[in-house]
């Protein structure tokens, strides 16, 4: 069986050349959910065009209506993909649209879930037979993105994971989305997606019908009024 995970910030990233993006390396926190945004909004003189210059939103995330009618399940944030997993079995094969590769985390527990970990933690416990990381085309511009070098990305994966599941997993950058799938999980990852573009997100689970998983995507607009 065939799942389709997508993480918004596939869709809402980052230009070329923001050094202060916190699409790498940045915790999951309250902070970096909200304030640091408004944080952000600051650096570049309250200017919520500089904002969105810098932090764009890539492509056309209403693609994602050709899964109407299929069940669609939305979170806040990526560890909630646990859950969304249960529901299916188990040697499942999931393909994740994605920034970030959800492999490993670098720093804490590795044995404890994280949206950063999920996808390894799946594939060692056998919930995941074949995991493909499909990273957006906008990582081709991007040098710092994981999706920018892929045989890059890929060794750095190796020195890392010791574990035979790290041959079940195959990185792509901007592949179609797939047609065959049995359900989709949309999470909005605050920490690391724009605030600006939350009603886009939330008009398009409102239009997918999307069940909540564990918490709810956030509304910004309603917190960061300065946007």
């Amino acid at each position: 069986m065939r799942l389709l995970s997508v993480d918004w910030d596939y869709y809402a990233g980052s230009a070329e050349q923001v050094f202060d993006s916190p699409l790498w390396g940045s915790p999951d926190r309250d902070y970096h959910r909200v304030a640091r945004w408004a944080d952000l909004l600051a650096r570049r003189g309250g200017d919520p065009r500089a904002l969105q210059a810098d932090f764009p939103l890539h492509g056309d995330p209403r693609e994602l209506l050709r899964y109407r009618g299929l069940p669609v399940h939305a979170a806040l944030s990526h560890d909630a993909a646990w859950a969304w997993l249960a529901g299916y079995g188990e040697h499942l094969e999931v393909i994740n649209l994605d920034s970030h590769h959800d492999l490993y985390s670098s720093s804490g527990d590795p044995a404890r879930l994280r949206p950063g970990n999920w996808a390894g933690l799946a594939l060692a416990a056998g919930r995941v037979a074949r995991y493909t990381c499909v990273y957006p085309e906008w990582h081709a511009r991007v040098r710092v993105a994981e999706g920018f070098d892929l045989e890059r990305t890929e060794q750095e994966i190796r020195a890392a994971v010791q574990a035979p599941w790290r041959e079940r997993v195959s990185l792509e950058r901007g592949t179609p989305l797939p047609g065959d799938v049995a359900g989709v999980l949309i999470v909005q990852s605050p920490a690391w997606s724009n605030p600006q573009y939350d009603g886009v997100l939330l008009e398009l689970l409102s239009a997918l019908e999307a069940r909540t998983l564990t918490e709810a995507p956030l509304d910004r607009r309603r917190l960061l009024p300065q946007l």
